[in-house]
């Protein structure tokens, strides 16, 4: 099954709101299996102002956290359950993450997720970002549904 998701709604889907909401639409998913995310990389993305200002490039950790957005996305829709105010997905661990081409005002990320398990609201996926054809990063991802207490 194919789903293609607009930035409303994926915020659906996520807590995050500007200026970290990391997802701009989803091209493709398949429940319970992949997805395929974009994220447009602008100037204006505040953390361009510090890392670093004569040579801005995306820091990796933002790399990593729009790859456990769409991870988010694809988890929640798999499960067919609206997200709550109740539980949220939380980053539980990042394996194997490398780096392999700087992230640039002007590029756009292809985000492509798949998971690999899923046991008892532990989830983990194989991640890659691209830019084009080239490889920008990878990992092993791992996320965890937890309730939240307010």
């Amino acid at each position: 099954m194919n789903q293609i998701m607009d930035v409303l709604e994926i915020a659906k889907c996520l807590p995050h709101r500007y200026p970290f909401l990391l997802i701009d639409r989803v091209v493709e998913m398949e429940l319970g299996v992949s997805i395929k995310a974009i994220k447009n990389v602008s100037i204006n993305e505040p953390f361009f102002q510090g890392h670093f200002p004569k040579y801005p490039v995306m820091p990796g950790v933002l790399i990593m956290e729009a790859l456990a957005q769409a991870a988010g996305v694809l988890s929640y829709k798999s499960l067919e359950v609206p997200p709550s105010e109740d539980s949220l997905y939380f980053f539980a661990g990042i394996d194997n993450a490398r780096f392999k081409r700087q992230v640039v005002p002007g590029d756009q990320l292809t985000l492509c997720v798949q998971i690999t398990a899923n046991k008892r609201g532990i989830w983990k996926y194989k991640a890659q970002a691209f830019v084009g054809d080239e490889l920008a990063a990878e990992a092993d991802l791992m996320c965890a549904q937890r309730d939240v207490k307010r």
